[in-house]
């Protein structure tokens, strides 16, 4: 597994002084692109050949959210590579062994100038060497909808949105979906599954489901409802 250590910032926090959900992504994001940078399988490797890995779908169990001050250690490995689909899990743990959050993700390959999915080379894959996956109740990558839900307030993509991609970063969405909850539900679980990349001015349309089993799902959509992003939000146990 490779890892990294931290401590959690006042910047990452939330009203509590307790890392923020969007916060908890972005060092999932970041372990993976450290591991991948060190082994020469980063952006130098892959913006000369034209390609790039896209986010397919997340599932991330939180046990506790780190607060201020907490020193924390990040870990990532991926356990799957299979045609142009890659399969990577993540944790956040304390210096104790204590497991704060554990994650799965899916990512696919694709050519940057087509946005169509390419086999990953071998001499791309060998470079990480595959562990096997940690043990959670894996779940599929579709998020189930039912039910009738209410409209939230539109959201206009900014600048501080986007990625290097130049597409609205993947945390970001997760950012916007959360905005629609309840003030008082605490997120325990999410599974988030993106199916349409967005752009610098683009207008997304919240429509929030609650389902009779107490998951609450954010589908964000364009203009012509045609879905960008589906979260789904379980509370904490």
């Amino acid at each position: 597994m490779y890892s990294f250590e931290s401590k959690i910032r006042y910047s990452e926090c939330d009203s509590n002084c307790k890392l923020r959900l969007e916060a908890l992504l972005n060092y999932f994001q970041d372990a993976s692109t450290f591991q991948s940078e060190e082994l020469g399988a980063g952006f130098e490797y892959l913006v000369p050949r034209n390609l790039v890995w896209v986010l397919v779908s997340w599932q991330i169990d939180i046990n506790r959210y780190p607060k201020l001050g907490e020193e924390v250690i990040i870990g990532t490995h991926p356990h799957d590579f299979k045609g142009f689909w890659g399969s990577r899990n993540f944790c956040m743990m304390t210096r104790e062994g204590e497991m704060l959050a554990k994650a799965n993700s899916l990512w696919t390959l694709l050519n940057f100038d087509t946005m169509k999915p390419v086999m990953a080379p071998k001499e791309l894959t060998e470079k990480y060497t595959l562990e096997p996956p940690w043990e959670m109740e894996y779940a599929g990558r579709k998020i189930r909808i039912e039910g009738d839900g209410v409209d939230g307030e539109p959201i206009l993509v900014r600048k501080q949105h986007l990625d290097s991609n130049l597409h609205v970063n993947n945390a970001q969405y997760v950012s916007m979906a959360v905005d629609s909850l309840p003030q008082d539900f605490q997120i325990g679980g999410l599974r988030v599954e993106y199916k349409k990349q967005a752009h610098l001015n683009d207008t997304l349309y919240p429509h929030v489901i609650e389902q009779a089993d107490g998951r609450i799902v954010v589908s964000l959509s364009g203009e012509a409802a045609d879905v960008y992003v589906n979260v789904e939000f379980t509370s904490m146990k």
